[in-house]
């Protein structure tokens, strides 16, 4: 590590000297660095830099650029081991001197051929060497010989130290004066300034993008979750949408391109109504990171919740033979104009019995601005992330979404798979989730006291693709004994609706369970687990099922209350 310190900082020493870093190739026996472009002698030095640490520098920027919390992932694990190294890569920084550098010589690094440029806050950064070497170059490519600042907006959730010290491994000069002053001239819009207001009883889990889950106990208020507390996920700002103007175009049909207006698909389409639970695939998180730190939002137990939704329900049509999937588009974009998108089994999207929706009603009304407005696809029974808001376009295909979302995230692996021997493309895309409950009250670290005798758990249950849950299991001993919830499946006070058919289970069942305390216990472990009808159960601990983004947890839930005892006892 000492060794290899020095020779960073000597490697970087040299790269500030402006014979080498505007002039000249320069290389290094000791590392035989050998690379595909030589855009200038600061690069050929960077490259040496880059060998020298392996890919936690190339990885990282990722995060910067596309915005990826899971391409970001690939770096910062490195990182945090060896910090000592970027601090003397910092204090470098502050000691050198830098060549001064035209907006217009870095518009003219745009291409691995000419070397791929970018400015931050003044300064200017050669991230060649990183781009060729990366599988989402492509996307990168086009913030060349531009400035970051507008990437930096727009996933503020990356605007940490740890990525500004990447970053600066990449510099090679300073913007010119009179260029900084015509860049702070145009001001960059927060693109995130028109997002609709939330509720404040909400836990934030990132502000930009917004994401954020209700209270537990809120949670399990309710069997219809109220739109205004319903779990938010945003992957990018929330689009402006004209109710008068929108348009969704439906791709890959036997008659070419089909375009509906809201109107249309309101009133040539019958309306359909389903009950159904999303979940994000992050639900639970928060567990899987007290085994072991992963990648992604810190989701409690409250990233689900239920709702009412109406629309355009799916049905029979004449499908192409060669199609197989359904890919959706949303209408929210990045810098890039890359819009999120997903898609499912054409089987699933066609099914009647799927009860597939463009839904544009939530809990009665118009599908609130966070969730969708003015449409939205609801895939019942199948993880949120394939459920697009905003939908802007459906194209049937016989492939699946090329999305990032798609081919990238929201699958699950090994706990033996590490950011180093991950691959993203040897596993499925996630769509039916496993079978899922949580107690909802008491929350972890709750008192409860003696005096009143007897303790009521309340909580959530619910099983993908369709699949009824059947019973859900408590204790209150850390699960050495057991005894059965009750379950509901209306409101509080209403009664229930009839069973749903077969394979349509879509809502979630709440469940509740009172039972006196035990006489010489001070502290409770409560632990609940539900059963689905097809006797799939949930594993009883988190490290079998860990994995390095932290998807697809649902082991036993547990949350420990202590009993407090009576104050006027001696």
């Amino acid at each position: 590590m000492v060794t290899c310190v020095k020779y960073t900082s000597a490697m970087l020493l040299l790269r500030r000297c402006h014979s080498l870093t505007r002039f000249g190739p320069f290389n290094t026996q000791r590392h035989q660095v050998t690379p595909a472009v030589f855009v200038s002698g600061a690069a050929a030095v960077r490259m040496g830099v880059l060998r020298a640490h392996g890919p936690r520098w190339r990885h990282g920027l990722a995060g910067l650029l596309a915005g990826t919390g899971a391409v970001l992932a690939y770096g910062l694990h490195h990182h945090k081991a060896e910090q000592q190294d970027s601090s003397t890569v910092q204090t470098i920084e502050k000691t050198s001197a830098f060549p001064i550098i035209s907006q217009e010589e870095v518009t003219t690094h745009r291409s691995l051929e000419h070397g791929v440029w970018v400015t931050y806050k003044g300064g200017v950064y050669d991230i060649t060497e990183f781009v060729a070497m990366h599988p989402g170059g492509d996307k990168i490519l086009l913030a060349a010989g531009g400035a970051l600042e507008p990437f930096w907006a727009l996933y503020a959730v990356h605007n940490q130290e740890h990525v500004l010290e990447m970053l600066s491994e990449y510099k090679v000069g300073e913007l010119s004066a009179e260029d900084v002053k015509k860049q702070k001239a145009i001001k960059t819009s927060d693109p995130y300034s028109t997002d609709p207001e939330r509720h404040p009883a909400l836990h934030i889990n990132s502000l930009k993008p917004f994401n954020a889950e209700p209270p537990p106990e809120l949670l399990s208020d309710s069997f219809i979750t109220p739109s205004a507390i319903f779990f938010k996920r945003n992957h990018l700002p929330v689009p402006q949408v004209d109710e008068a103007s929108y348009q969704l175009h439906i791709e890959g049909l036997p008659g070419g391109v089909l375009t509906l207006s809201l109107e249309e698909l309101k009133t040539r389409f019958p309306k359909h109504t389903i009950t159904a639970t999303l979940q994000c695939a992050g639900n639970r998180r928060s567990e899987m990171n007290m085994v072991k730190q992963v990648k992604g939002l810190n989701w409690g137990i409250a990233a689900i919740s239920n709702a009412t939704w109406g629309g355009r329900g799916s049905g029979t049509c004449c499908w192409p033979l060669w199609a197989f999937h359904v890919q959706f588009e949303g209408l929210d974009k990045d810098v890039t104009g890359t819009t999120y998108g997903a898609s499912i089994p054409l089987n699933k999207a066609v099914n009647e019995e799927g009860d597939v929706l463009l839904a544009y009603e939530m809990n009665g009304q118009d599908i609130p601005p966070d969730h969708g407005y003015p449409v939205r696809a609801v895939v019942p029974g199948t993880v949120g992330a394939r459920n697009v808001k905003w939908l802007g376009k459906i194209i049937v295909s016989a492939e699946e979404s090329s999305s990032h979302w798609q081919q990238n995230d929201y699958k699950g692996f090994s706990p033996g798979t590490d950011w180093d021997t991950v691959d993203f493309k040897s596993a499925p895309a996630i769509q039916e989730l496993p079978i899922q409950s949580a107690i909802t009250v008491p929350t972890d670290g709750a008192v409860v006291d003696r005096s009143s005798e007897e303790v009521t758990v309340k909580g959530y249950a619910w099983s993908g693709g369709g699949r009824e849950v059947v019973r859900v299991d408590v204790s209150l001993d850390g699960g050495k004994t057991w005894q059965v919830a009750q379950m509901r499946s209306s409101e509080k006070g209403q009664a229930p609706g009839p069973s749903p058919p077969p394979g349509r289970a879509w809502a979630w069942k709440l469940w509740e369970v009172t039972a006196p305390l035990p006489a010489e216990a001070q502290e409770l472990e409560i632990v609940c687990k539900a059963v689905d009808n097809s006797y799939n159960m949930q594993p009883d601990t988190v490290p079998p099922i860990w994995n390095l983004r932290g998807v697809l947890s649902n082991a036993w839930h547990r949350v420990k209350v202590e009993i407090r005892e009576d104050d006027n006892e001696e």
